[in-house]
């Protein structure tokens, strides 16, 4: 047993470690000066209503929910940019998959623009991209959905800053409270290490775990690249999220 490490019904925990989150309040990203709390936070426990259903299943999801080339199709035709399977699994800290877990993934298209009405970037809309989609982990803890790479986009930050090519996630357990939030990067970016968001996060390590490796074995030829992104629940292992800045 590591020096810090507690002994749960289930096997050890491994307590957060706070040293590499980034402050709620961070300059260089500015809306942190609005968001950021004032006060000391406190932490509320759960009610059984928040715990408790619903029980999320294979039979909510469609054949194309985990298509983003096809599933916003509006003329028949697909998705225009470069074509990805993104795939991974669902942990715990001890390497233990998660089963069953919906996971919701949304993004930009491959021009950098989203599908939102108060969008503001003058990037053209693609008619066949909707940019969202959902799966449910398998037994063995594993996610994939196909999509096409998003597109960097300028945010109203600074004079010149830029997001990097991303894409959000979404992870539910057993009920819509029990939510947590994080972002995947590509690698081999450089605009990851320009962006005043990632550059809020102190670790580097942190950083690294947001990161999807390409991985050339599990592409298919003439087709799409694969991007492999793990994600891992609790303790000093976790990734990053970005509503549970506390821990999960």
């Amino acid at each position: 047993m590591t020096k810090g490490t507690i002994m749960a019904a289930d096997g050890p925990f491994y307590p957060r470690d706070r040293a590499w989150q980034p402050p709620a309040l961070s300059p260089g990203y500015k809306s942190t000066t609005l968001r950021a709390p004032r006060q000391a936070l406190l932490s509320l426990p759960q009610t059984a209503s928040e715990l408790t259903g619903p029980v999320f299943g294979h039979s909510m999801l469609g054949p194309l929910d985990n298509d983003l080339i096809r599933n916003y199709s509006q003329d028949g035709g697909e998705a225009i940019g470069q074509r990805l399977i993104v795939y991974g699994q669902v942990l715990d800290e001890n390497a233990r998959p998660v089963r069953g877990t919906l996971v919701e993934f949304w993004q930009a298209n491959a021009g950098g623009r989203y599908r939102h009405r108060r969008e503001t970037y003058v990037a053209a809309l693609d008619p066949n991209f909707g940019g969202c989609g959902r799966a449910i982990t398998d037994d063995e803890g594993y996610y994939s959905f196909r999509t096409v790479q998003p597109g960097a986009y300028p945010w109203p930050n600074g004079g010149n800053d830029w997001r990097p090519a991303h894409i959000h996630f979404s992870i539910f357990g057993h009920a819509f409270a029990q939510r947590l939030i994080t972002q995947m990067y590509f690698e081999g970016d450089p605009m990851i290490w320009q962006c005043p968001i990632v550059g809020c996060v102190p670790d580097k390590q942190a950083i690294e775990q947001l990161v999807a490796r390409l991985d050339r074995h599990n592409s298919v030829p003439m087709d799409a690249l694969a991007y492999r992104f793990d994600i891992v629940l609790r303790g000093r292992r976790s990734t990053l999220f970005e509503n549970r800045m506390e821990g999960n």
